[in-house]
């Protein structure tokens, strides 16, 4: 972990408030990647990436045990060093995607407009995840 960058925001600067904020905020995105590694269709990886910024801020502990995480921490490592997404990430997630739209076409029955709305929303957040560069693979993340 010694080789990546420094956060420029160090916790001790920080007032006890703002702290705590960021530790509980931490907690509840590291409680939704859970939930989204145990249901299809929901995000983890983003969810841990949020988590480490908060631990980032207000606990350089909980932020080393992420980064160092023997499933997760490779891939938030390769976020935070190239902003790298694992091939086989960026197929399920536009995946999960494509699913999700499908899902809400087949049970939301939208109107037109509703539906192109969604179509762009979803097409923008997929044609990001291709923009960023391929980690090697998960373990190399």
């Amino acid at each position: 972990m010694t080789d990546l960058p420094a956060d420029p925001v160090k916790p001790g600067r920080l007032h006890a408030a703002a702290r705590y904020g960021w530790l509980a905020l931490g907690f509840f995105f590291v409680a939704l990647g859970a939930i989204g590694a145990l249901l299809p269709l929901m995000p983890t990886t983003i969810f841990l990436i949020l988590a480490a910024g908060c631990f980032a801020r207000s606990s350089p502990r909980l932020e080393a045990w992420l980064l160092d995480h023997p499933r997760f921490g490779p891939t938030l490592r390769a976020w935070r060093r190239d902003r790298a997404i694992p091939r086989k990430a960026k197929w399920l997630a536009c995946t999960g995607i494509a699913a999700g739209y499908a899902i809400f076409l087949a049970t939301a029955r939208p109107h037109w407009p509703l539906g192109v709305i969604v179509a762009t929303a979803m097409a923008a957040c997929a044609l990001f995840i291709l923009s960023r560069p391929t980690a090697t693979s998960w373990s190399d993340a």
